[in-house]
Order: C-alpha cells, then structure tokens, then sequence
C-alpha cells in the first residue's frame, strides 16, 4: 500500500497529534492506559486527523488552535472501534487481538467509553464551541449507525438505501466532522465550514466503500484481519449486493450465513469478484470520489486543497 500523500512538515504536526493522544491515555489505571494504547496502536493511518489539520490549512493555519480537535477526532475513533469490535465480535483489529479478546468485554466497553469521556475533555479545549456540536452529533450518528444493520440483500434499492446509511453513520459522519471541525480552526466561514464538510462525507462514504472492496479482495497481511472477515460475520457490504442483483441469486445471498463453513465462503468470495461486485464498487467509490472534489473547487488556489485532492486519490486507490 502506497505512503500517504502528505508533506513532512504535516507530519511532523501529525507527530504532536499523536503525543498528545498518547499522553491522553497515559492514567492511574494500568489496564486503561494498556489497553488505550493498544487500541491507538492499531488505529490505521490518521487519515481523520489529518483531514482536521488540511481543513485548518485551507484558512490561516495555527496548529495550536486544530490540535486539539485533531486528537479529539482520533479518540473519537478510537473509541468507535472498540464499541464496534463488541458488537462485531471480531477477533482482531489490524492485526492486533481485539480490545474484548484480550480483556474481558467490560474491561473493553470501559475503554471505550473512557476514550469517548477523553475525546470531550479534548473538544473542551479547541477554540470553537461548534467543534463540541460537530463532533457530539457525529458520536451520535456512529451510535444510530451501529443500531442499524444492513439487513436484506435484495431488492436492490432497499438493500442500497440501508448500505448507504450504515457507512454514512459509520464512517462519512465522523470524516465530516472532521473536515469542519478543521474548517472553524482555521477561521473560514460558515459556507466553506459546510462545503469542507461535505468533501468529508463523500470522502468518508468512498473509504468505506473500498474498505468493503478489499475484504474481499486483500490479503490477510494487507488488511490486518482475515479475508472475507465481514462475509463470515454476515455483514451485507455493497461488492455482495451487487454480485447478487448481477445473478448470485439466493445461494450467493445464503453465503452471510456461511460462518465457519469455509468452502462457502471461498466460493461466495470468488463469485462477488466473478460476478463485477467488486468491480461495480469500485466504481461507485469513484462517484463518491468525484462529488468530494466538486466540493474543493472553491478552495483550488490552496496548497491544502491540492493535498486533499491526493488524500482523495489515495482513498480510491489504496490496494485495489
């Protein structure tokens, strides 16, 4: 997987980012700050906070007004992913032992909302009380997206509809807030605030579609999990509901409930890709791809607009 398209100055402010949220975690609690670091460890690329601190860079940039909300966004996110490995169940994030297999599940739904208390303690001290807002309703958002599965594969537009919700809530709402949370550091107005936000969403919902493309596609090294980890816990993700709307039909559709018989997960696998689900994917990404750079147009003359644009690349094309 290529590097992420970032200069070395933003890195090294990522690094700041990344000291403050360590520090966060660090507690009179030996099991808290253990296990918050190894949730932090295994959080994949920073992509949220760095989305914050390209937005801040659209305006007049202070690293010490966005930091805050940078690692605010990341604890935010690190606390998802423990509350969604509960719900999941799943046995590894990114090639660690999940929160809940390595402690007990109230150890872990402790953790989880502890990160989410420091999260608050964070926003509490960004500049802008609509960063409270933005990432309170985007905390919100995750939680209505966790109670809401997708649940049918057929037909086509009620599988769709409940597909796009789910990642909408999952991942394009906190992508969002980041963007304008980010936005108000840097003291833009209220239009460009929302239009950033908006490049987050559809950003956030082409991620997630490609998320789902390499479950089924990646390599186990490559993804941090086993292949297929979705399809075994009978998680619905677009690449199935387009193989089976191209003729999988019912067998193909069966396949969700195929947990631990691993020839019919191989197959069902194989079929998704034979059938263009994957491909069909993919290219939605793209359209998602798309609508976010429509949304950047008045901000092409920045350099940061210029890196958002990459960012954007590197979503769409990261493994696939």
């Amino acid at each position: 997987m290529p590097d992420l398209p970032i200069d070395s100055a933003l890195i090294s402010d990522l690094e700041q980012v990344d000291r403050i949220v360590l520090e966060r975690v660090r507690t009179r609690s030996v099991v808290i700050g253990v296990a918050g670091r190894h949730v932090l460890a295994a959080g994949g690329k920073r992509i949220r906070a760095i989305l914050a601190l390209l937005s801040a860079q659209i305006g007049q940039y202070d690293l010490d007004r966005v930091i805050h909300a940078a690692a605010a966004v990341e604890l935010i996110h690190a606390a998802s992913l423990v509350h969604d490995d509960l719900i999941d169940e799943a046995e590894r994030r990114r090639g660690v032992p999940a929160v809940h297999r390595r402690w007990d599940g109230d150890v872990a739904l402790m953790v989880g909302d502890y990160l989410f208390a420091l999260a608050a303690a964070e926003m509490a001290l960004a500049p802008d009380p609509r960063i409270i807002g933005y990432f309170s309703q985007g905390v919100m958002t995750i939680c209505e997206g966790e109670l809401a599965p997708v649940t049918v594969v057929t037909p086509l537009e009620d599988a769709l509809d409940q597909y796009f919700y789910k990642i909408g809530c999952k991942t394009a709402a906190l992508f969002e807030a980041a963007c304008k949370a980010g936005a108000v550091c840097g003291g833009l107005a209220q239009a460009a605030v929302d239009a950033l936000g908006r490049f987050g969403y559809d950003l956030g919902i082409a991620f997630q579609i490609i998320d789902d493309v390499l479950d089924y596609t990646g390599l186990p090294e490559q993804l941090g999990k086993p292949a297929a980890n979705d399809l075994r816990a009978g998680t619905i993700t677009l690449p199935l509901i387009y193989a089976v709307d191209a003729g999988g039909g019912s067998d193909l559709a069966a396949a969700i409930d195929a947990a631990g018989d691993e020839t019919r997960i191989t197959a069902a696998v194989a079929e998704v890709v034979a059938r263009g689900g994957t491909a069909r994917a993919i290219a939605t990404a793209y359209e998602y791809h798309d609508r976010a750079l429509e949304h950047l147009a008045p901000f092409a003359a920045q350099p940061a607009a210029r890196t958002l644009v990459g960012l954007a690349q590197f979503v769409v094309t990261r493994g696939v």
